[in-house]
């Protein structure tokens, strides 16, 4: 039987729905943020799609919940140490507010968590120690990549595309939580950045389109249309079959991936 995972915003609703699942006696497994990443997760459940359509049709609700995705085992342990505390924590908590399968690899998972802090200060100064990524002031955005993972940075959420489970995405988030808090603590010793960095290539673009090379857009291939949106030579909303059509499930990736890259949607 497949198997699903959900995770929460809050460990209020984590709470209510394990409540929901023990009543009538649902079996599911817990999966804890706590304590290494109690700062960026809430937790999150296990149960076999059978059992998600049986509480669905006992309650008439689904799970209020971050989204589901087919459960897969976590290559990492969350860490048995309390996260680090700082003295001035602009980063604050983070809560997961989109789980999803990832448009580009349904092999993985995207994640979109807004965060309580405000990271707009510290953007440049995380631009000026990651020469790798891509800074966009007008954003303001900051975009690395983790490995094959696309971590994008705004001043109250973050996006990370690719990430292998939902305890993976839970790691990263935390990374971002300590660099954030050790870069902003140092800010007195770092000459912030506020220029432009360059882009990730536009092959991040074309795996957020179809690939069915229409061309609708005008251009005989979809990677072709990819190469003219990152160059700012076409906007993205020119690609008919994701902002209208039969692919529309692939707007928000399309849409994430423009943003943090400063380009035209």
């Amino acid at each position: 039987m497949r198997r699903l995972i959900t995770t929460f915003a809050e460990e209020a609703a984590c709470r209510a729905a394990r409540r929901a699942l023990d009543e009538p006696g649902i079996p599911h497994k817990f999966v804890p943020a706590a304590p290494g990443y109690a700062r960026v997760g809430a937790g999150a459940l296990v149960i076999e799609e059978q059992a998600r359509r049986d509480l669905a049709a006992a309650t008439g609700a689904d799970l209020l919940c971050s989204g589901w995705v087919e459960h897969r085992p976590a290559r990492i342990e969350v860490p048995q140490t309390a996260p680090p505390e700082f003295e001035e924590d602009v980063f604050g908590r983070a809560a997961v507010m989109v789980l999803g399968a990832c448009t580009t690899d349904g092999a993985r998972i995207r994640i979109v968590a807004h965060i309580s802090g405000d990271l707009t200060e510290v953007l440049p100064y995380l631009n000026a120690r990651m020469p790798a990524a891509c800074y966009n002031p007008d954003g303001p955005t900051l975009t690395y990549m983790d490995a094959y993972r696309m971590v994008s940075v705004y001043a109250r959420r973050i996006a990370v595309a690719k990430a292998d489970e939902i305890v993976d995405a839970w790691r990263v988030l935390e990374q971002v939580r300590r660099r954030a808090n050790e870069v902003w603590a140092r800010r007195s010793h770092i000459e912030p950045c506020h220029q432009r960095r360059a882009r990730p290539p536009a092959l991040e673009i074309f795996r957020r389109l179809p690939g069915t090379n229409c061309g609708e857009c005008g251009e005989a291939t979809c990677l072709a249309f990819a190469v003219k949106v990152h160059g700012g030579h076409l906007p993205a909303s020119r690609c008919h079959p994701v902002f209208g059509g039969a692919y529309g499930h692939m707007r928000e990736a399309l849409e994430q991936v423009c943003s943090a890259l400063g380009v035209t949607i």
